[in-house]
């Protein structure tokens, strides 16, 4: 007997052991389950983060400028250097009339003419000074090398270059094309300063005359349609000049000609008026030493005397005619800017001044992207690869090359989130206007009316979800009969089930097209709820005792909802009476004219009504919880003491349930900024800067579902989109930080009672 019962003892004994190690391996897996799963989480998180700092950062990485080789040429002072697309050819004019071009990398000789029809000489002058061209240029853009003449005339070699495959590999020739000359002084006087430009058969020449005049000619070939061959017509005007011009451009369309003085002015020609006047603007304190335009040539880069440079470009004020304004001052030189090239990529400018010293700049940003010396003493000519990655020099018988690598000079922090003077505009604004359809057109890429509609939506929506979801909330959990509790908080959360694509369906084609139409209803609404709430409370009270003893609790609920349900219907029919006494009979006409502000159909007013539904679901839930979750002694407490039971929940249950309720209302908050599809279906989707609740806007979030489709990889937008996203995610991170701090001293504050 007792052997039996040692047994049975034992082996109870051992299965308690074994039921004890089995619990203790699986606290022990759990532990590690959960451990895993919240390392899992923060290592995710940490991962996104990397990522998106990963992407954003090339933004905001300096410009790299890297000397590359040189190569020997015959010029010893080339005037104007030319580049091939693929950098593989350069092409030089000398005061000589010489046009070589070299292989840029060997330095090879490949082809040579001469502006005058002859051959080139066998070696440039000793004194190029004493050649008979007195001025030369070349634009890259338009293919073209001119020079003008002590004899009034103006040569033009076109040049092109033609690419083709050899065995898979990729080759560049250049062409040379007939020498043109156009006559813009028949007199024959010298021509010191012009400026030619054309393209597709249209060729413009502006120079200054002996006289101080200024002679125009066009040149236009047009081929017959029947007979096939080409016509020219060739048109000749003389515009009055200014004294002491020291530089002339032309646009490409040939309607501006502007000029630069010795005293400091930039004159303006509008060549398509009928009798073009000089139009003069006093731009610096010394004379102008450099002119050019930037790409698009809607913009000027001026370099002077005393080493300033600054931007100048056609600005149109609201009201009246297009001014020469000066949009941005950039850091100066220490002496004389001598030189100007600009890229035909971005708004990049190289400068360089009298001491041999080079800078990068971006013209927009107003930044200094890199300064250095150099590589070339005497350097007489520079231009900017087609691509913008690299940078040419000639001077003392060589072509040097700088490499540049600034594939994003259009961002900085500054461009990012304040308002920049963009060409044309007015004056400097914060806009986001992601593509200008060509590169002549700069993308404007302002995250500041982003973030303001971001913050413009979230506002508006949580100023209709806070308030009935936290007393809605509060009313369901305190006031409202169990019984009804058990039907109200299912159906409200199941609101949350909803897809916001829907939300942003209905918000898009069925609310806004009708609270268009019934906008004063809506005020009116607004004004009369909290009336029609009181009346429906006094009406209610005033029933005789022994009818309230006869309804069933929670009854009062239904009640309440029919009073206000049919005053707010009242309301908005009201609401075309409303709309005539009130605001002469349109409510849009009459906001138009006594604010100026339009009323657009899907505006902030909409996305309030259609992402606040989308929020209370959550915030309700949320609060009912916090409000639920009060000990029910600290309220029988309460009650025993002498409160009613609305002293009771607002001075007890209500602090009691605060840190909960603000958990809800920031995981609302951060429900509503990261809304996407409720704002991209039911506003205008513009990104304008503008607190109005009658206009759209775009959010961040919404933007990067718009645009992400469209950016090219790498690109400057792809990655300004990234950063949009880490703002987000900064967002979020700030403001849970911020509401779990705040939680934590609220039920520190609060624990006592």
């Amino acid at each position: 007997m007792n052997q039996l019962t040692g047994k049975e003892g034992g082996s109870a004994v051992g299965g308690a052991q074994g039921r004890s190690r089995r619990r203790l391996l699986t606290d022990r897996l759990a532990r590690l389950v959960v451990t895993a799963g919240g390392v899992g989480i923060i290592a995710s998180i940490l991962g996104i983060l990397v990522f998106l700092v990963v992407e954003v950062w090339p933004l905001v990485r300096p410009a790299e400028v890297e000397r590359g080789p040189e190569v020997s040429t015959l010029d010893l002072r080339p005037a104007a250097l030319l580049v091939d697309p693929y950098r593989t050819n350069a092409i030089t004019l000398a005061l000589d009339g010489a046009v070589r071009v070299y292989n840029l990398a060997s330095g090879e000789l490949r082809a040579s003419s001469h502006l005058g029809g002859t051959a080139p000489p066998a070696s440039p002058p000793e004194d190029e000074r004493r050649a008979d061209l007195l001025a030369v240029s070349a634009h890259s853009g338009d293919g073209l090398l001119a020079a003008a003449s002590a004899g009034g005339e103006v040569f033009i070699q076109p040049v092109s270059f033609r690419v083709h495959f050899e065995d898979r590999t990729r080759r560049v020739t250049p062409e040379l094309d007939p020498v043109l000359r156009l006559v813009l002084d028949p007199e024959g006087g010298p021509l010191r300063r012009f400026a030619a430009r054309g393209a597709e058969g249209r060729l413009q020449v502006a120079a200054e005359l002996a006289d101080g005049s200024i002679g125009l000619v066009a040149r236009r070939e047009q081929e017959n349609p029947f007979s096939g061959e080409t016509e020219a017509t060739t048109l000749h005007r003389v515009l009055p000049g200014v004294a002491s011009l020291r530089h002339l451009v032309l646009d490409g369309a040939g309607q501006n000609l502007f000029g630069a003085t010795e005293t400091g002015d930039l004159v303006w020609w509008r060549l398509g008026s009928p009798a073009p006047t000089p139009e003069i603007r006093a731009a610096s304190a010394s004379a102008i030493t450099s002119l050019d335009f930037l790409i698009g040539e809607r913009a000027l880069v001026v370099g002077s005397e005393d080493g300033s440079l600054s931007v100048w470009a056609l600005v149109r004020p609201q009201r009246g005619e297009p001014q020469l304004t000066r949009i941005h001052q950039l850091p100066s030189h220490e002496t004389s800017v001598v030189r100007i090239a600009t890229s035909e990529r971005n708004r990049t400018f190289l400068s360089q001044d009298a001491g041999g010293e080079l800078r990068l700049y971006f013209s927009t940003t107003e930044e200094l992207l890199w300064s250095g010396e150099a590589p070339l003493r005497g350097v007489s000519a520079a231009t900017f690869a087609p691509k913008g990655d690299a940078i040419y020099l000639a001077g003392e018988g060589r072509i040097a090359e700088l490499r540049v690598d600034n594939p994003h000079p259009e961002t900085t922090l500054a461009s990012l989130f304040s308002p920049v003077w963009y060409e044309g505009a007015p004056e400097p604004k914060a806009v986001w206007q992601s593509s200008g359809g060509t590169d002549d057109f700069e993308p404007k890429l302002s995250l500041t009316p982003l973030l303001v509609g971001t913050l413009k939506g979230t506002l508006f929506s949580l100023a209709l979800a806070i308030p009935l979801g936290v007393l809605g909330a509060m009313y369901t959990s305190q006031f409202m009969h169990p019984r009804l509790q058990r039907i109200v908080k299912p159906s409200v959360e199941i609101m949350a089930s909803l897809p916001s694509v829907v939300l942003g369906f209905l918000a898009g084609l069925w609310l806004a097209p009708r609270l268009e139409g019934a906008f004063p209803g809506l005020i009116l609404a607004l004004c009369a709820f909290p009336l029609l709430t009181l009346l429906a409370g006094l009406l209610f009270q005033a029933l005789p005792r022994r009818v309230r003893a006869r309804l069933a609790d929670g009854v009062e609920v239904f009640w309440f909802a029919a009073v206000i349900a049919i005053g707010l219907a009242g309301c908005f029919a009201l609401s075309g009476l409303v709309e005539e006494m009130f605001f002469g009979g349109s409510f849009a006409e009459w906001l138009l004219e006594s604010t100026g502000t339009r009323y657009d159909q899907r505006n902030a007013v909409v996305i309030g009504i259609a992402m606040g539904f989308a929020v209370i679901p959550i915030v309700f839930a949320i609060s009912e919880d916090a409000f639920s979750n009060v000990p029910r002694s600290l309220a029988a407490a309460s009650r025993a003491l002498g409160a009613n039971a609305w002293q009771t929940v607002v001075r007890v249950i209500l602090p009691t349930a605060s840190p909960g309720i603000f958990s809800a209302i920031m995981i609302g908050f951060g429900r509503a900024v990261g809304e996407t599809m409720i704002v991209l279906m039911a506003t205008g989707n513009t990104p304008i800067l503008d607190w109005s609740p009658f206009n759209g806007f775009r959010t961040l979030s919404a933007n990067v579902a718009v645009e992400i489709p469209e950016a090219p990889v790498g690109g400057t937008l792809y990655r300004t989109l990234f950063v949009a996203a880490l703002l987000l995610f900064a967002i979020t991170f700030l403001v849970n930080t911020l509401a779990e701090v705040i939680r934590h001293r609220l039920r520190r504050r609060f624990a006592g009672l």
